[in-house]
């Protein structure tokens, strides 16, 4: 069969190129099929800011992904180090110690050589400033383990990708949908796909790599999984992320895996599209929270602000505003604390109020029990412990005494004009339940336990690594990293 390829991939994301690259850098001919047409190439990584969580004992670890920077900038910036013991810790912690172990050691593992590997094919890295590092004394320090971004975020990582995958003669089929697996004699042996005129055709393949996300687009299984109210969420990413490959791998016998009920959601502006708005990308986002507070419908705090760094509580408190009285909060600043919040916070798509008193403040807080807010600040002002020093650069340990629910960490009074709020719901980035693999081949496991020939799988659409919450960053690199497996093992398959 000289003309069938080596290996499709579906999906052309992070996870779904990464597969690509590895599969014809092993000899493979591979066709990648993307739902969306070229212009909204990318799946949800053209919609993140380009973090990747990844181990590094030093700088000297680091410098082989950035050697860009020069010798000042180098000696400007205090990157510490992330050893693979806090990146397993991170993951024990926000999942509950239920991420899959050997899934979990490959991701680690393996972080360090795959971004090395997507250097090599002409991916560039940057440091995370302004997500991750506070200037302090001349220089940057970073914290909460999430370092590193791909230049351009989420677009330049897509764009890069995708020039190395034509540069390795990976062809590409735009706005074609991939319906079903065709199988042979217990074997995957290629892909039906529909075409945007609605023809349908089977694309043989000696193995096929699914890479084309999870099911968050899909309002109806957000509902039938995460459960009541999940149908009301924006969806930050992609609106292709159906649940295509987690249904056509089911109906071929797959074996489900992971946390079906849970999901990676955020706190996203409250006029934000239904769908992710590729020239603003993660910019409606909000995640400076943990320098003020966050008030329902009632004026009431509803979750610890200040639990965790950002990285390790954004993931999971989407959630928790789509519980509250109409799926809306408000985050409340002091000009004291202004200046530190992220970039996403001075975007002109923004849904903001000021106010001089907080008193006028709450006033133009919309849909806001306005006599309960002030109430609200003035008991969260008085249980503020100012005898310990703030630092956003560390759990400071500067908390709330008395009041429930408790802050934290960087627990600053509510009481230096000028006041700022911004208004916000949940946003959706992609959900957690998905298929089983075996995690050193990423070959799709079957319900009775066996894996499936010349199937494999990688990115969103992998059960069994998140569950509850999420580290940020771990999910490109989780992509990349079993994209890469994926894609390798898939040509060696098909050899």
């Amino acid at each position: 069969m000289p003309d069938v390829p080596d290996v499709v991939v579906v999906g052309a994301g992070n996870a779904g190129l990464c597969a690509a690259l590895a599969a014809a850098e092993h000899g493979g001919r591979v066709i990648v099929i993307e739902r969306a047409p070229r212009e909204e190439r990318g799946g949800n990584s053209a919609f993140t800011g380009g973090g990747m969580r990844v181990t590094y004992d030093g700088p000297q670890d680091l410098r082989r992904l950035m050697p860009d920077l020069t010798e000042a900038e180098w000696q400007a910036n205090d990157f510490g180090a992330y050893p693979a013991a806090a990146y397993y810790d991170d993951m024990a912690l926000v999942t509950e110690s239920r991420c899959d172990p050997d899934l979990t050691e490959v991701l680690v593992s393996r972080s360090l050589p795959t971004l090395e590997w997507m250097r090599g094919n002409g991916v560039r890295f940057a440091p995370a400033y302004h997500r991750q590092a506070f200037e302090i004394d001349g220089r940057f320090r970073f914290w909460g383990g999430l370092t590193v971004e791909a230049v351009g975020g989420g677009l330049g990582l897509v764009d890069a990708l995708s020039a190395a995958a034509e540069r390795a003669g990976v062809a590409v089929r735009y706005a074609t949908r991939a319906i079903a697996l065709a199988e042979q004699r217990g074997r995957i042996c290629g892909v039906r796909v529909r075409a945007r005129d609605g023809s349908e055709e089977v694309i043989p393949a000696r193995a096929v790599v699914l890479a084309s996300g999870g099911f968050e687009a899909n309002a109806a299984w957000r509902t039938r999984y995460l459960g009541p109210g999940w149908d009301l969420a924006k969806v930050r990413g992609t609106r292709f992320n159906t649940g295509d490959g987690i249904r056509m791998a089911l109906e071929a016998g797959a074996r489900a895996a992971g946390n079906w009920s849970g999901c990676h959601a955020v706190g996203w502006d409250r006029n934000a599209p239904e769908f992710g708005d590729r020239a603003v990308g993660d910019g409606f986002q909000k995640h400076s929270y943990p320098f003020g507070i966050m008030v329902n419908a009632h004026g009431k705090r509803f979750v610890d602000e200040g639990a965790d760094f950002r990285n390790l509580t954004y993931a999971c408190y989407g959630r928790e505003v789509l519980a509250q009285p109409r799926q809306f909060a408000w985050q409340i600043f002091d000009a004291k604390v202004t200046g530190l919040l992220r970039d996403e916070y001075r975007i002109k798509q923004v849904t903001k109020v000021t106010g001089d008193t907080l008193a006028e403040l709450a006033r133009k807080l919309d849909g806001v029990d306005a006599g309960a807010f002030l109430d609200t600040v003035k008991r969260y002002n008085e249980a503020v412990r100012v005898s310990i020093p703030f630092n956003p650069n560390v759990k400071d340990g500067r908390a709330t005494e008395g009041i429930s629910p408790p802050k934290s960490n960087w627990a600053n009074r509510i009481d230096t004009p000028p006041f700022e709020a911004y208004m916000i719901t949940c946003g959706i980035t992609f959900t957690f339940g998905g298929l089983a693999i075996e995690a050193r081949t990423a070959n799709v496991q079957a319900e009775e336990g066996h894996p499936i020939p010349g199937l494999y799988a990688c990115g969103e659409l992998v059960g069994g690594l998140f569950y509850f919450n999420y580290p940020g960053g771990a999910g490109l690199t989780a992509g990349a990293v079993f994209g890469r497996l994926a894609g390798t093992q898939a040509a060696r398959h098909a050899a």
